[in-house]
């Protein structure tokens, strides 16, 4: 597998969990499912059992490289990545996709989040390599779709045809974003919608094509830096690469858009950890339906709460129904489960009258 990397994408402010996810320690950094590992460390160690470490990049915000460096030791410290400003998806890949082509014009490459739930590994992996199989032989670019057990309306979906590039593997008809629920309903019962994991498989050489078609400012500008690879010069080079780069995400600007883009339909227990709701869905819970986190919380009379709260903090519920109850010291947040789509709102207003102190 000389010819295969990974590259983790690790940029992200995990806003939509605040306040145990904040700006300078976002999620993909923390122990949220209570493992024993943060997101990251079990997603790099994830990857370890198809290629070697030095064939792993991590994408991320130049304000996480030291988080990285303390929680993965083992890393190549040349394979992180350090984005000088947040642009979305597309310049993340296309930084990387750069980076690999520089050392290796006939990589294929597997591009990943790095703070999803992925249950059973060996299928998942597996699906990897089917993946990585075809693409040694096509120049498509390839995407997991998950089986939807549920009309989500927090995910984005994958449709696709009949039309098979090889067995199990089907061409793209449409992408589409976060839907309602009557049509994320409809996309349940038509039965060829997949949830979009957002994780890819391709050529360097074929996804550097398709920035080069569909998102073509972008590719020159990264051209152009990679000419300062492996020099003093890199870093200012990335950063004038990052000002020309439009915000923008990979399912957007290039796969909504490029005509060679094929589906795997797969299922190995996978969640993007996108909401609360979803994280108390995927979390060791008691007979009443809560899911705590602190070794001093003390529970009566309510149920199917999700409680975080630091180990040495005593923390009392009574007479609580699905409720968020997230302390973190000097923050604390008390919200209703079916009310959580408005974190987001409360995040601006807090950094509206306080800054950004508490986010």
């Amino acid at each position: 597998m000389d010819n295969v990397y990974v590259a983790i994408m690790a940029g992200g402010i995990g806003s939509r969990f605040w306040p145990e996810s904040r700006a300078s320690k976002p999620k993909q950094f923390l122990d949220i499912l209570n493992t024993g590992e943060t997101l990251i460390q079990t997603t790099f160690r994830r990857f370890l059992k198809i290629v070697a470490k030095d064939n792993i990049f991590i994408v991320t915000n130049e304000d996480y490289v030291g988080l990285i460096l303390e929680q993965i030791p083992d890393v190549n410290p040349a394979n992180i990545l350090a984005e000088p400003a947040r642009r979305n998806t597309a310049p993340c890949v296309a930084y990387v996709s750069h980076k690999i082509a520089a050392i290796n014009p006939d990589a294929r490459v597997v591009v990943a989040p790095s703070d999803h739930l992925i249950l059973n590994e060996p299928k998942f992996l597996e699906f990897i390599g089917k993946a990585l199989q075809h693409t040694e032989t096509h120049d498509h670019l390839v995407t997991l779709g998950i089986h939807p057990t549920r009309p989500d309306t927090g995910y984005g979906y994958i449709q696709f045809t009949d039309r098979e590039a090889a067995p199990g593997i089907f061409k793209v008809k449409t992408f589409t974003e976060k839907p309602n629920l009557e049509l994320a309903v409809t996309f349940l019962r038509s039965g060829d919608f997949l949830w979009n994991a957002g994780i890819f498989i391709w050529k360097v050489e074929a996804i550097l094509d398709a920035f080069d078609h569909h998102l073509q400012d972008m590719h020159q500008a990264f051209w152009q830096a990679r000419k300062m690879f492996g020099h003093p010069e890199e870093k200012a080079a990335i950063e004038k690469a990052y000002s020309l780069c439009t915000n923008i995400s990979i399912d957007y600007g290039i796969m909504e858009k490029a005509d060679n883009v094929f589906v795997i339909p797969a299922s190995f227990g996978w969640s993007d950890l996108g909401t609360w709701a979803s994280l108390w869905n995927n979390y060791n819970r008691d007979y009443w339906g809560n899911a705590v986190k602190g070794k001093k919380v003390m529970i009566y009379d309510s149920k199917d709460c999700m409680v975080m709260a630091p180990d040495d903090k005593l923390v009392i519920l009574q007479g609580l129904d699905e409720y968020i109850i997230i302390d973190q010291g000097d923050v604390l947040l008390i919200c209703k489960k079916e009310h959580e789509q408005e974190i987001k709102n409360i995040t601006a207003d807090v950094k509206r009258r306080l800054g950004d102190r508490f986010l």
